[in-house]
């Protein structure tokens, strides 16, 4: 799920830019503007790239000149087919005709052995002889024209030869350790590069694809995002309530198949859907109440618990679907995230940053959206998005960054193809969303906008 596939196209602009490393500033129009996605519908990455607004190659001449060569070795190589085919074709009459030399040479020596007796005969069958050979003409005369043709060949590999001489001694002006360089250069900007694309803004969300079909109508399903390349195990949690039983996968194929590796029976029974895995621990709110509980997979134990002060629990501030869907616990490229809504807020949603282990909250947002209007809600990049239903025609419909502290209203649709999200989860690592629409574990992809600014940018 992760996408390696963007980095060959990074790779080709990052060798351009460097050809130009005179520039000192580049504004956001400037920059290198990126649209990234986890993966496409068939399970490819995308990572498409849009370059700064000017001319990034000096070099038009080499690259006319490389044009040219081109051209002129794919006409040659369509001529060669050509002359190929015929060749072949005046091979089988060649065949043919030197049988039937043969034959007239017979027919000769017969007639110089009874001229008088057989002449007559022998010059009839001399005749329709001579009317079958009549086609080979035309083939002599195509003979001369590839006569001409091999000639014109050659005439194209001498300028070809200049062409390449030319670049040859064009090339050789360079050092070759100081291109070496600039290739080892070019990594490690390119490396750099990836390491900036970790945030950006969602700008579209595609599919889903439909994993499995499970459970009961309402549920969550996740994996780590802080997990291991090689560690894909996958988490899976029936109901919203009157439940305690986890139950572990080694990998989606397995997931799929139904090949559990291992089960846990927390010691409490959790409340709603909106539980999420960070870091080897699960963390839930705990049923009929606003306590969030760290339990870790490894040791089976309560790592820690804490209260979330005035948040609302068991019904009071739920999203649309109802389900003790009070609390919701997420994570993202910056951490622990927990949403939820407060009187004191007047019911409207509150963004609070968790501590991993202790669980105390680091620092609090309250926004001006009702947390009752909201279908579901995830974090990416430190911005919580909001959807306005759980129902078909559900949509993206408000933000808040919690590095501006500002809102705007969104309009980024999805395709709600079950009918009933009770469930919607972000996961860093795969840039995905995770989600259980009415008893079907969905994928959906996420594409983030990306300005990516070079270290001499002020």
């Amino acid at each position: 799920m992760r996408a390696p596939g963007s980095v060959p196209r990074l790779l080709l602009l990052s060798l351009l830019a460097a050809l130009h490393p005179s520039q000192t500033q580049i504004s956001p129009k400037e920059g290198w503007q990126v649209y990234s996605s986890a993966q496409d519908p068939d399970g490819r990455c995308i990572c498409t790239v849009v370059a700064p607004e000017q001319n990034l190659c000096s070099r038009d001449a080499k690259s006319r000149q490389l044009r040219q060569l081109l051209e002129k070795v794919q006409n040659m190589s369509q001529s060669i087919e050509v002359l190929n085919l015929r060749t072949q074709r005046d091979f089988q009459y060649v065949l043919k005709m030197e049988t039937q030399m043969k034959g007239l040479k017979a027919k000769f020596r017969q007639i110089e052995d009874d001229r008088k007796t057989l002449m007559t005969k022998h010059f009839q069958e001399l005749k329709e002889k001579m009317d079958e050979l009549l086609p080979l003409i035309p083939v002599l005369e195509q003979y001369k024209t590839d006569a001409k043709l091999i000639t014109q060949f050659k005439e194209e590999i001498r300028n070809l030869s200049t062409v390449l001489t030319g670049i040859q001694e064009e090339i050789g002006a360079y050092d070759y350790e100081e291109l070496h360089q600039r290739v080892l250069s070019l990594e490690t900007r390119l490396r750099d590069c990836m390491k900036k694309l970790t945030c950006g803004k969602l700008m579209k969300i595609t599919g889903p694809i439909t994993v499995k079909i499970s459970g009961t109508r309402f549920g969550a399903w996740m994996t780590d995002p802080l997990a291991s390349e090689k560690n894909n195990r996958v988490w899976y949690m029936d109901s919203y309530t009157n439940n305690k039983i986890v139950r572990e996968y080694k990998s989606i194929a397995d997931f799929v198949s139904g090949a559990e590796s291992r089960t846990y029976n927390l010691p409490f029974k959790w409340a709603g859907t909106n539980h999420v895995v960070y870091n080897g621990s699960l963390y839930f709110n705990k049923y009929q109440s606003n306590i969030i509980i760290k339990y870790s997979f490894d040791t089976g134990r309560v790592l820690a618990q804490r209260s979330l002060e005035y948040a609302g629990f068991h019904n009071v501030y739920p999203y649309t679907w109802g389900g003790f869907s009070d609390i919701d616990l997420m994570a993202d490229e910056i951490g622990l995230w927990a949403v939820y809504a407060t009187n004191q807020n007047a019911g409207n949603i509150v963004i609070s940053q968790l501590n991993q282990d202790t669980l105390e909250v680091l620092k609090s947002w309250s926004t001006g959206y009702p947390k009752r209007s909201a279908g579901e809600s995830f974090m990416i990049c430190g911005t919580l998005y909001v959807t306005n239903s759980h129902l078909t025609g559900a949509k993206v419909y408000y933000s808040y960054s919690t590095k501006t502290s500002t809102y705007e209203y969104t309009d980024i649709p999805f395709h709600n193809q079950y009918f009933h999200i009770s469930m919607l989860d972000y996961n860093a690592r795969d840039r995905a969303l995770y989600a259980w629409n009415n008893g079907h574990q969905v994928l959906f992809n996420v594409t983030l906008f990306h300005v990516i600014k070079t270290e001499d940018d002020t």
